[in-house]
């Protein structure tokens, strides 16, 4: 009872081979330098995918997540704001009129 019915047929898994070095130039930068140490990296592929445009730079990755649902959560804190200041102000008429004594 492997998925249990949960439409795994729909992932679809990248073939490894799109994810080529050469496609990368920080990449190719990388492993020349390893490669002037006399060094190599038999898992650097695995790391190509972070680099693909889509994904986008770690930079942007990070904002995009912080900023995440500013275009509604600015207008709701106005709002909010906004009713605050409504309610507090009939709040205030409303003490104002019974303190003459």
């Amino acid at each position: 009872m492997v998925g249990h019915g949960h439409g795994h047929d729909s992932v679809k898994i990248p073939s490894p081979d799109c994810y080529k070095l050469e496609n990368f130039p920080a990449l190719v930068k990388f492993q020349e330098r390893l490669a002037n140490e006399g060094l190599q990296d038999p898992w650097l592929r695995n790391e190509a995918w972070r680099y693909h445009p889509i994904y986008k730079t770690k930079t942007q990755r990070v904002l995009t997540y912080c900023l995440r649902g500013w275009k509604m959560g600015i207008p709701a804190f106005l709002i909010t704001i906004g009713i605050e200041q409504l309610l507090a102000m009939n709040k205030k008429d409303d003490h104002d009129h019974g303190d003459h004594h």
